[in-house]
């Protein structure tokens, strides 16, 4: 008979158990909240200098001395090399001694001819002696004029013996040695390149599905495997609109300026881009679902919040929404007006409050600690449990 009634009671508390396990409906918000709102595109790229520059000679010789090497930090006008100077030198020498050579015969010609003339105009002589004696002025005035031409030129090829540094900036290659003969050909014979290093771009390749997001001005961050613990800043200032296409992939080139003050960014390095195509900071946000939510009539044991009556949604304009406002246990139905989302939250721009509790959803939960608190010791463990 104890038995029995143990039994009895034990059935009891299983039953009771068993009504418990009826899922309770409990309502989900979240609050409105001030934060940052972003989308971005991704991309790869390679940093380069915005200014760089090839420095060469535009005269033939021997580097007779070098005045920069590697990472040498020179200023604009600065002398950095010279070319030997002692052939140049000859040539100057050689084209002053032609025009004195050429305005001592022009001299000698207008001479000439002022007594030619004179005597032409009292029919002395014959015209072909006066034609010849003009002649000979005329020849001599153009190759005094192209003596002196000549000067000019080789007094530039001696100055062009001695290199300036055309910018700011940090020599990243030199090409000769000192003893090396340079020839000017078509192509001027590079000495040095020179870069600035102190303003940088980024040139990123974006994908096609991309590009059309990406616009002159927006922000960008990008990383370096140089130094992987820092961010770097810069803005959007060039979509290039030639595209390249490799393995059936087409990209675009953007270009990124950022600014280098401690010149860690070196030309080559890879960059990791992070380009902003929407970004708002310190807005008022929610989560999209709550602009999905439909409230649930209450259940019977009045656990639910009530439900206001709705307004018209047909007198919503584009940029409104409804949300469902918790008041006073109350869902009240809001109008807000929407900004700019990312696909997971929303700008709101008027018609709510920071801090407004609004409803995203419904979640069911069984209470299981309060279902293992009422088992029975006598009900079967669950593989693994401790008796």
């Amino acid at each position: 008979m104890h038995i029995s009634r143990f039994l009895l009671g034990a059935a009891v508390v299983m039953a009771v158990t068993a009504c418990d396990k009826q899922p309770k409906i409990e309502l989900q918000t979240v609050k409105a909240e001030r934060g940052d709102i972003s989308e971005t595109v991704t991309a790869t790229g390679t940093v380069e200098s915005v200014t760089q520059v090839d420095v060469g000679t535009q005269v033939t010789g021997i580097i007779d001395k070098l005045y920069a090497d590697y990472n040498s930090i020179v200023s604009k006008g600065e002398l950095i090399a010279e070319i030997e100077k002692t052939m140049l030198e000859s040539d100057l020498r050689s084209a002053e001694a032609n025009v004195e050579s050429a305005r001592l015969t022009y001299e000698y010609n207008l001479t000439n001819f002022n007594r030619d003339k004179a005597l032409h105009d009292k029919q002395l002589i014959s015209d072909y002696e006066f034609q010849t004696s003009q002649k000979d002025l005329e020849v001599s005035k153009t190759a005094y004029d192209k003596a002196r031409a000549d000067k000019v030129r080789a007094a530039k090829n001696l100055n062009y013996a001695e290199i300036y540094s055309p910018i700011d900036g940090i020599v990243i290659s030199r090409e000769v040695e000192v003893g090396q003969t340079v020839v000017s050909s078509m192509n001027v014979a590079n000495l040095y390149t020179i870069a600035d290093l102190d303003n940088m771009q980024v040139i990123g390749n974006v994908d096609e599905a991309d590009i059309g997001q990406v616009k002159m001005g927006q922000a960008v961050t990008f990383s370096v495997d140089a130094y992987p613990d820092d961010l770097f800043e810069g803005q959007v200032t060039q979509v290039r609109l030639n595209p390249t296409t490799e393995s059936n992939v087409v990209t675009y080139e953007v270009v990124v300026a950022a600014a280098n003050p401690d010149h860690k960014l070196i030309p080559g390095l890879t960059a990791n881009l992070t380009i902003y195509v929407m970004r708002e900071q310190d807005v008022l946000t929610l989560p999209v679902n709550v602009f999905t939510f439909e409230p649930r009539e209450q259940d019977k044991d009045g656990k639910l919040p009530a439900v206001a009556a709705d307004t018209d949604l047909k007198s919503l304009a584009k940029d409104q929404k409804r949300v469902w406002v918790l008041d006073n246990n109350t869902l009240v139905p809001r109008v807000v007006t929407v900004g700019l989302s990312n696909g997971m939250k929303t700008v709101i721009t008027g018609g709510l409050t920071e801090g407004t509790e609004v409803a995203t959803g419904y979640r069911e939960s069984s209470q299981m600690k309060q279902e293992e608190a009422e088992r029975s010791p006598f009900a079967p463990q669950p593989p693994g449990r401790k008796k």
